[in-house]
């Protein structure tokens, strides 16, 4: 195979991408090729972990596949994609921030937990939540309490949160709502 050019302009990007939505596997590679080094630099520019640059970048790719269909032969291709790397690397700054504010607080934490040593959650717990509230945590059924506790206290997305508790998003959803109306109730808040 020949050598490719990984620099390339923004009309040639245009011109591989309408080749490869007409079929050209050629052209869809040399533009995946091109947009290597590019998506590289601006990920690692926005902050991202050296050790997550690649991941992040190859997530990316991903995303430019799955919407390739939605860019218009004729229309400018950089401004689609850089939509594309912007929202994508801004979530992985998200979820970068989460992940070290998570580590952050395990830091913080005192050495000696209040509460059951051996049961971490109950002591994670001790550790967080005023007696009040985790009186009233505990009072609630166990489906509510372990999404209140996946959602708010862990701090966990609607997703992994369900699949740790092993269902859909829209039932973690519902536990949640009703165990945070329930604790308002039991805390003098909104009544249910």
């Amino acid at each position: 195979m020949a050598e490719r050019r990984t620099d390339s302009t923004d009309a040639e990007r245009g011109a591989w991408m309408a080749a490869a939505q007409a079929g050209d596997r050629d052209a869809y590679e040399s533009l995946l090729l091109a947009l290597l080094p590019v998506l590289r630099a601006f990920v690692g520019r926005r902050g991202v972990d050296a050790s997550a640059v690649e991941d992040v970048v190859q997530e990316i790719l991903l995303l430019i596949h799955r919407a390739r269909h939605t860019w218009q032969p004729g229309r400018p291709f950089d401004p689609w994609m850089w939509a594309i790397a912007a929202n994508a690397t801004i979530d992985a700054l998200r979820r970068q921030t989460r992940e070290r504010a998570r580590i952050d607080r395990g830091r913080e934490l005192p050495d000696e937990a209040s509460g059951d040593a051996s049961d971490p959650e109950r002591a994670f717990l001790a550790r967080q939540l005023s007696p009040p509230l985790r009186d009233a945590l505990d009072k609630l059924p166990q489906a509510q309490r372990e999404a209140v506790q996946l959602l708010y206290v862990e701090g966990l997305s609607v997703a992994v949160a369900a699949e740790r508790a092993g269902v859909t998003a829209s039932a973690l959803k519902v536990r949640a709502h009703r165990g945070s109306r329930a604790l308002r109730a039991a805390l003098g808040g909104d009544a249910p």
